[in-house]
């Protein structure tokens, strides 16, 4: 995967999804050691998360069969797949897991897909719309683990990169890490991936500790999106790669992350759209003060937040 690849992706589905705005804030105003912290509200992206830009590039990059799409998800991704598949005139059917938040599942049908729940987990979910595929003659689209979702997601990455140009640090959360992998694949190098994972769904860690991907815990608040089981085959090398570091958040990091982004930006997000930020928030990536720093906040997809 080029730059030139990503910016033809990113042409491609330019009708399609927002430019999300990123802003800059004064670290001091979260206890956080640097003068000035990009943050990028992708979670004004349409659905409420990045994962509408893989959609849209697998959509309109591969041939769609008759019988339509079909993707596993933990809610975010089956919302992408299926806006995309409305906006596009395609069939979808969309399999989540019991665990999936019930704001994401209401938006997966007001989308309009065929809507199936069933299994503990997003694994769960992904055998059945495996089984599904094999039956029906859908195309699967992955969550993370797909050239295209991965060339999609990396979009982000040189948006936010047109947007703040010369940053040292990019702070993303991962599960599967289709969009730390899209990310990463822009920046080569150029800055450095910190990924933020929380301590009960150590996804990355475990990969990159065994050589290879393996199954990991898969709990937590955030288990509906950043808990799949493993990331992803085609994920790992680009991780193994160029991602810098890996840090872990406690359920109370997330929870204080959500009400930190409330009370001072106003700003709304589930917690796997918090991560991220807990991972500043808690001291688990200390910067430095002259550090360029760049968080990603994606997942907007709650009911209410309460504290």
């Amino acid at each position: 995967m080029t730059k030139s690849h990503i910016l033809d992706a990113q042409r491609r589905i330019a009708p399609h999804v927002r430019v999300t705005p990123v802003i800059d804030v004064d670290g001091a105003d979260f206890g956080i050691p640097v003068s000035t912290l990009t943050v990028k509200l992708e979670l004004l992206q349409h659905t409420g998360s990045f994962k509408v830009r893989g959609a849209f590039t697998n959509l309109l990059t591969r041939e769609i069969p008759k019988a339509g799409v079909v993707a596993a998800s933990g809610g975010n991704h089956g919302a992408a797949v299926a806006f995309a598949a409305r906006k596009l005139g395609i069939r979808a059917t969309i399999f989540v897991p019991e665990i999936a938040s019930p704001a994401k599942i209401q938006r997966i049908r007001d989308y309009g897909a065929e809507l199936v729940i069933g299994g503990s987990r997003y694994g769960d979910a992904l055998k059945a719309s495996e089984e599904w595929v094999a039956s029906s003659g859908a195309l699967p689209i992955h969550a993370f683990d797909q050239h295209e979702t991965i060339l999609g997601q990396a979009t982000l990455g040189a948006e936010l990169d047109h947007q703040a140009p010369g940053l040292d640090t990019v702070i993303v959360a991962a599960g599967g890490g289709g969009l730390v992998a899209g990310i990463a694949s822009w920046f080569e190098g150029a800055a450095r991936i910190v990924v933020v994972e929380p301590v009960d769904a150590p996804t990355v860690a475990a990969a990159l500790a065994a050589g290879e991907p393996v199954d990991a815990p898969a709990g937590g608040i955030a288990a509906d999106s950043l808990a799949p089981y493993r990331i992803g085959q085609l994920v790992f090398p680009i991780v193994k790669r160029y991602v810098d570091r890996v840090v872990h958040v406690t359920d109370d990091d997330i929870r204080n992350a959500q009400e930190t982004l409330w009370n001072r930006l106003r700003v709304v997000v589930e917690p796997g759209g918090a991560a991220a930020f807990g991972a500043l928030l808690a001291g688990k990536y200390k910067p430095a003060a002259d550090e360029r720093v760049a968080v990603v906040l994606s997942g907007a997809n709650t009911i209410a937040v309460r504290f």
